[in-house]
């Protein structure tokens, strides 16, 4: 895709990331016209956030990629530690739980980075969008009305723009957005995509090593044939030559050079923890790590970074495409923002080994209790609350029933009066349905927002409207 001129668009993404190709895929099935621009050539082409959580798997499967993901990824293998050249014990870092009724899915999920923006990039292009690679921003102004985002191709205009654009973003720079945070830990690492000889070592653990010099592990990458080396350096820097890493190996492990076949991929990074001062300037947005670098360790970089674009897509597509206010788009650092903060403190206490992988890193139980956009409470759950899954009529799961871009007004074991919606075609926005009893969420009426979390609740429709009204959605009136 080239740019050679100002061209009018309503979103434009800067970066091509996870972040950034799953707002953009939110935002092409809300017809939004949106543009994505690159700076690489490429996708990214390592292994880094390999880590799906089981909340982030719900938010792909809404996106239409759940089946790729399936293919693609797989369980995290169980960690095997060495010590001078042989098996001494196996161990779990993970909190492993077989699918429930509400929760699908119940481990966390590998797969390396390249691969998850791959199936991010098909499913914008079935979409209709796409994304400009080899274009950087270079500048940028606004004003009341949009963003003039310079680029080194050319220059376009823009109602929003969104900085999916990493942890060195050029956009968070260039609006003199401040960073706080701290290094997680002093020692440089090093991490690599490398493949291993099949007779040299096996792909059933993910296996480690802990030495004087700092720990070394060799995770096999499910859906490839490559392991992801990881490497602590208590002395001295990282070479990441394919040398270097080979050297590397051969030094701390019972693997010689030669059984390292080849290195794919290789960087070096210092693992630190830190959030950006705020989310939101004008009419840009700061999302991923743009707005929030984590340590590696608790694998929450990638599955927050998702979410966050989960939470602003469906905001700013009500605003440009429904009449919703604009400062609805007030609520994605308020609602975000804390999060973000709470998985920074989880990662940073797994990385120092002062808390264990658990259910919080799953994000299942994260959620928008305080935010402005939660009212009201029925039967066993709070608004804000993560909407569960669970059977329904027909066969059907209620994931099946909220997938799309709509929100849903359940019924769930009450026989309360439903409203009907009159919004000149707008009505689509929002689907009813009504289900038998669920322990999960006991009896009442629930809005479920187009990201899956409880945004009213009560136990009949008065009240519904006037909450629906911050939306500019349909006016109700009783069925």
């Amino acid at each position: 895709m080239e740019l050679n001129s100002v061209k009018e668009i309503e979103v434009l993404i800067a970066g091509a990331g996870p972040c950034g190709l799953a707002l953009a895929c939110d935002l092409a099935r809300r017809d939004v016209r949106a543009l994505v621009v690159e700076q690489a050539p490429t996708l990214f082409p390592g292994s880094r956030g390999k880590g799906i959580q089981p909340r982030t798997r719900e938010v792909l499967d809404d996106l239409g990629v759940g089946d790729a993901v399936r293919e693609h990824g797989g369980p995290a293998p169980v960690g095997m530690v060495w010590q001078d050249g042989r098996r001494r014990q196996e161990y779990d870092m993970f909190r492993r739980a077989a699918p429930t009724e509400t929760e699908p899915y119940g481990e966390p999920w590998l797969m390396p980075q390249w691969r998850t923006q791959e199936i991010l990039l098909a499913r914008l292009r079935e979409l209709g969008g796409d994304v400009a690679f080899s274009t950087a921003l270079t500048g940028l102004d606004q004003d009341a009305d949009g963003v003039t985002a310079h680029l080194t191709t050319g220059s376009v205009r823009a109602s929003f723009l969104v900085a999916a654009d990493g942890g060195r973003s050029t956009v968070r720079r260039a609006l003199g957005i401040a960073m706080t945070g701290e290094d997680v830990d002093p020692a440089p690492m090093l991490v690599a995509d490398v493949r291993v000889a099949e007779d040299a070592l096996d792909r059933l653990n993910w296996h480690a090593v802990s030495e004087e010099q700092g720990f070394l592990t060799l995770c096999p990458l499910p859906g490839t044939a490559d392991f992801q080396l990881v490497a602590q350096f208590k002395e001295g820097e990282p070479d990441t030559s394919p040398q270097g890493v080979r050297a590397l190996v051969a030094a701390r492990t019972h693997l010689a050079a030669r059984d390292i076949t080849e290195v794919r991929w290789s960087s070096d990074f210092r693992p630190r923890a830190a959030l950006a001062d705020r989310f939101r300037d004008g009419r840009v947005f700061l999302a991923g790590d743009a707005a929030h670098v984590h340590s590696p360790a608790g694998g929450q970089g990638l599955n927050t970074s998702v979410q966050d674009a989960y939470n602003l897509g469906w905001k700013l597509g009500l605003v440009l495409r429904h009449g919703a206010p604009a400062t609805l788009l007030d609520s994605y650092e308020q609602e975000r923002r804390p999060v973000a903060a709470d998985m920074l403190g989880l990662s940073t206490r797994i990385h120092r080994g002062e808390q264990e992988r658990g259910t919080a890193a799953q994000q299942l139980g994260l959620g928008y209790r305080e935010g402005p956009l939660s009212v009201g409470r029925a039967g066993a759950l709070h608004s804000g609350d993560r909407a569960p899954d669970g059977p329904t009529a027909g066969g059907r799961r209620l994931f099946d029933v909220f997938r799309g871009p709509h929100f849903t007004l359940l019924a769930a074991g009450t026989d309360a009066a439903l409203p009907t919606f009159d919004g000149n075609g707008d009505g689509n926005l929002i689907h009813v349905h009504r289900t038998g009893s669920h322990e999960a969420y006991g009896k009442g009426l629930f809005l479920v927002r187009p990201d899956g979390y409880i945004g009213w609740a009560g136990e009949d429709a008065p009240g519904l409207a006037r909450h629906l009204a911050r939306f500019g959605l349909p006016p109700v009136t009783a069925s």
